[in-house]
């Protein structure tokens, strides 16, 4: 048996990086909280409404950062870098249930609607773009390292999107007095944040599900190993991930005696690595012993 072990530098997640988004977003919260009532604007009260969403999450991914980056222990031998995956289906969770309300909420404006203050409606949006272009930026360049910080962008991205939505609303609200544009902008809203919602909760959940992440090719593992010179054969093979990024693998792999144990090993670790895999478990075995095998 020899296993490979290489050490994720947990701090490489950007703990600062989620700060200064979490900042910003709470300040926005307030002000288009405080401006949709002002306003009268629901779209304005759903577009701060997900920005709470958003700000927990930040929260939760804080808090997941500051516990992934726990060393392992004999309770917890890989560690815990799996919180920022929870963390992460809890956010996608929770956007979810805020796109419910906004969607409850803009049905019930419908049938009895409200007045909109364009002008108040039109600033605060406008500022609400803009530090959100600001987070956006922050978050981006960190977005691959972390299923969480990946979370986190996605929803400031949608938070952009939703601003330009309330923009749009209050320029027509201001123009044509036509105040459903407000709530017509907050379903908008509520389009754009479900499905990547979705997608987050789907994402997390095949972690949790030890399933391989989905840009990674798992097909071409099997015949890689196949191909290294002195394997016979190769059995029990399980690729899997614990954060959404990194993938790791155990498998069985039969000599046939043609190499050495020690040169095998390093080619089949080689193979791996080739393919992006730096932490490998690999049980190389002689031919009689499959009988003793129980495969999984």
């Amino acid at each position: 048996m020899a296993h490979e072990h290489h050490d994720h530098d947990h701090s490489s997640t950007p703990l600062r990086a989620l700060l200064i988004a979490l900042g910003i977003t709470g300040t926005v919260f307030f002000a288009e909280l405080i401006g949709g009532w002002l306003a009268g604007s629901m779209a304005l009260m759903a577009d701060a409404m997900h920005m709470l969403s958003d700000a927990a999450g930040l929260i939760i991914a804080v808090l997941a950062v500051l516990v992934g980056r726990r060393q392992a222990s004999a309770q917890a031998t890989y560690g815990y870098r799996r919180v920022e995956v929870l963390a992460a289906l809890a956010n996608a969770v929770m956007v979810l249930a805020i796109s419910v309300w906004i969607v409850v909420e803009a049905v019930r404006r419908l049938q009895s609607p409200a007045e909109v203050q364009g002008k108040t409606m039109l600033i605060i949006a406008v500022i609400g773009l803009v530090a959100n272009a600001l987070s956006a930026w922050v978050l981006h360049r960190h977005r691959k390292s972390s299923i969480n910080v990946e979370g986190a962008f996605l929803h400031v991205l949608v938070d952009m999107l939703g601003s330009v939505a309330v923009i749009v609303a209050g320029i027509v609200v201001l123009t044509t007095g036509f105040v459903a544009a407000d709530v017509i902008a907050s379903l908008a809203i509520a389009a754009m944040v479900l499905p990547r919602a979705w997608q987050l909760m789907r994402l997390s959940a095949s972690v949790l599900l030890e399933q391989v992440p989905a840009d990674f090719d798992a097909s071409a593992i099997e015949p890689a190993l196949r191909q290294v010179e002195g394997v016979a054969d190769i059995h029990d093979l399980h690729l899997w991930s614990l954060d959404g990024v990194n993938v790791l693998t155990t498998v069985h792999i039969v000599r046939d005696g043609t190499v050495g144990t020690g040169p095998l090993l390093d080619a089949a670790q080689q193979a791996l690595r080739e393919h992006g895999i730096e932490h490998s478990t690999i049980q190389i075995e002689h031919p009689e012993h499959e009988s003793h095998e129980t495969v999984c």
